[in-house]
């Protein structure tokens, strides 16, 4: 992955553009739905483990195990911050980072104790991989929140104009008849 140098940020921003535009996403969107379509998507399962967040570990965590990616994420802090912690660990998902993230870490230890240490795979977090992933994953992450608010906002009916009703009145609507002409 290309460091965010000179137009390395440009180029970035412009894949991950692309990547954001190709996705699908729900409507209304949903954070835990969008990600299930994604595992629908990868013919894998991805499993949300909400967690309490201690001092000096990450709010999200992306943990692959042979059978499962599990998004851990903390469970006492805002909606808002949960829904961009998910989206940020999904981004890893998409973006491929999972593929070359470093073996088993402690933190995964720490969060599932309950997982055996064997049976993970790959973890990414926060003080584990390059800049430039963190860097792709949180713009992914805010450009579907954007994308997702754009689209919200499209959707919204839009006031009338001021002049609309008076337009209506002298020359109908469109599913009227032509002013001034009587139906058969």
């Amino acid at each position: 992955m290309r460091r965010a140098g000179r137009g390395g940020g440009r180029e970035m921003w412009k894949r991950c553009r692309r990547t954001v535009d190709g996705l699908d996403l729900p409507d209304p969107f949903d954070a835990a739905v969008f990600i299930g379509m994604l595992a629908g998507t990868r013919g894998r399962p991805i499993e949300l483990v909400p967690i309490s967040a201690a001092l000096h570990t990450p709010c999200g965590l992306l943990v692959t195990t042979d059978r499962a990616d599990c998004i851990l994420y903390a469970a006492d802090t805002s909606a808002l911050h949960q829904q961009h912690i998910l989206l940020h660990e999904a981004a890893h998902l998409i973006c491929g980072h999972h593929e070359t993230a470093p073996a088993a870490s402690a933190a995964a230890e720490v969060l599932m104790p309950h997982l055996a240490p064997s049976l993970v795979q790959r973890v990414l977090g926060r003080s584990v991989y390059t800049e430039p992933q963190e860097q792709e994953a949180e713009l992914v992450a805010s450009m579907i929140l954007a994308r997702t608010a754009q689209d919200a906002r499209d959707a919204r009916p839009q006031p009338p104009h001021p002049g609309r009703a008076r337009l209506d009145r002298l020359f109908g609507t469109p599913e009227d008849p032509a002013p001034g002409r009587l139906d058969d």
